[in-house]
């Protein structure tokens, strides 16, 4: 059962080690509703170097998705906003996407193409079947050029129903 919305199931059925693109299309466009009453702190977590906060969300379909927002202390601009989907009787977590702030750079390895700038990351079935990781793959964006802006990114880009009362509260 869903821990964030009671009486839903979040479990699918059988599914293989890895997700085809369209599965993986599936559930990035999966209706996925922030929940009223879901307590936002007033600031993200302290970690080493960084600071965290992450929260679960339930999918329409009865998915289990995790959005996990990470930020440097040191270098503002190097951040990551994720969205991830824990397959079915597991709680490993498989990143269906990463929108990236200016880190460094990125090589897509199978395209040989190497940028310097903020990216999203989509994972893609041809470099799992490679034995890579998921999000291997990016694409360089000016869409953000920081995190609240690429949470807003990535609300919008995966069916997110967001309420824009509590939404600010991740960055005050």
């Amino acid at each position: 059962m869903c821990a964030v919305f009671k009486g839903t199931a979040c479990w699918h059925s059988t599914m293989a080690v890895h997700l085809s693109d369209a599965e993986i299309e599936r559930l990035l466009m999966e209706h996925k509703k922030l929940g009223q009453g879901q307590q936002y702190p007033a600031q993200m977590k302290s970690k080493r170097g960084h600071k965290e906060y992450e929260f679960d969300v339930c999918g329409a379909q009865g998915s289990r998705f995790r959005v996990i927002l990470r930020q440097a202390y040191i270098k503002p601009h190097a951040f990551s906003v994720i969205l991830g989907y824990f397959r079915p009787q597991s709680d490993d977590l498989f990143r269906l996407c990463r929108y990236n702030g200016m880190h460094g750079e990125h090589t897509n390895t199978i395209e040989r193409r190497t940028f310097y700038s903020c990216h999203i990351h989509r994972a893609t079935e041809r470099y799992q079947l490679l034995g890579m990781d998921e999000d291997s793959f990016a694409e360089p964006t000016d869409r953000f050029d920081d995190i609240r802006s690429a949470y807003d990114c990535l609300l919008r880009d995966c069916a997110f129903e967001s309420l824009p009362d509590l939404q600010g509260q991740l960055f005050t």
